[in-house]
């Protein structure tokens, strides 16, 4: 079983965790019964006009982009604070619309330059490190390799709320497993399906308190080596993928790009996250900028 979050002992959080989760299982219900293409739109617009503002994501979005884009026009800022919680909601709708997705997607092709390298590994059985970001909708590439009878293993920071964190992370497993659940037991548990020649995913663009200082977006960014490091250690292929959303906003291209030599650690996950800037740079508004990526704030402070 997926470890669980530390739960919240006092009485407010727990009550509080328990109407959140009662709104999202309310209005997710109410939106499964519209068709799919609808629902995921007006959930989209939801998060976008209703949760962003009253979340704050609105305020993290532009701080984010003053921080790193400083130059960027105040109409497309301002754009960006709609359309970024706009693919989150869609996203979130997607997730709960599981069925649905699936059968929508398991079948999308792979584009670009690492798909022969990917089949080539498949076929050997030689170990897969795939790493993306809170992108697009990076659970498009966990449907398409399904539908290939491709399983790919998971790394995931437990959600606070217990009570959404249970129904979250059934959702994802129905899309793709194991799940495994950043931490110490977790991580023990993904190496060691990695070292089966198995394929993990794992997602880079979060701030990791004792990572290693790299660029993204000409400011230094806290950054995990372990997807680089572990494919070191294995000999596991390692590349960039990204489930890039379309204009219609519901249909995907899933793009491998060509895999990372290997060389050393810091080296291979800079440019991983060179790879996430140009595709971040050709889509702003898919990118989860409400995250607090950089923290410059920590480092002045230190």
């Amino acid at each position: 079983m997926a470890a669980q979050p530390k739960q919240r002992t006092d009485t407010g959080s727990v009550l509080g965790d328990r109407m959140v989760d009662g709104v999202v299982r309310g209005l997710t219900w109410l939106l499964m019964r519209l068709p799919y293409g609808l629902r995921v739109r007006l959930m989209g617009g939801f998060m976008a006009r209703v949760v962003a503002p009253l979340a704050g994501y609105d305020k993290r979005i532009r701080d984010n982009l003053a921080y790193v884009c400083p130059n960027l026009p105040e109409d497309e800022v301002k754009k960006l604070t709609r359309s970024v919680p706009d693919n989150i909601g869609r996203l979130v709708m997607e997730l709960f619309s599981t069925d649905e997705f699936l059968q929508r997607y398991a079948n999308d092709p792979l584009q670009g330059e690492g798909v022969d390298a990917l089949e080539e590994a498949h076929a050997a059985g030689r170990p897969v490190v795939l790493v993306t970001a809170h992108f697009g909708n990076f659970n498009v590439i966990r449907a398409a390799l399904k539908g290939r009878g491709i399983e790919l293993g998971s790394l995931y920071n437990p959600l606070k709320n217990k009570y959404f964190n249970d129904r979250y992370i059934a959702r994802m497993s129905q899309i793709g497993a194991p799940m495994f659940p950043r931490g110490r037991s977790g991580y023990a548990r993904m190496l060691k399906h990695l070292k089966a020649g198995n394929k993990i995913g794992i997602l880079i663009d979060q701030h990791m308190e004792h990572g290693e200082l790299l660029d993204f977006f000409g400011k230094p960014a806290p950054t995990a080596l372990s997807a680089a490091e572990m494919a070191l250690k294995y000999d596991a292929l390692i590349m960039p993928i990204y489930g890039i959303r379309r204009p219609d906003g519901l249909n995907f291209d899933i793009v491998a790009e060509a895999p990372i030599p290997h060389t050393n650690a810091r080296e291979m996950t800079q440019a991983l996250n060179d790879s996430l800037e140009a595709r971040v740079r050709e889509n702003m508004d898919q990118w989860f900028w409400i995250h607090r990526r950089w923290k410059p704030e920590r480092r002045l402070s230190s």
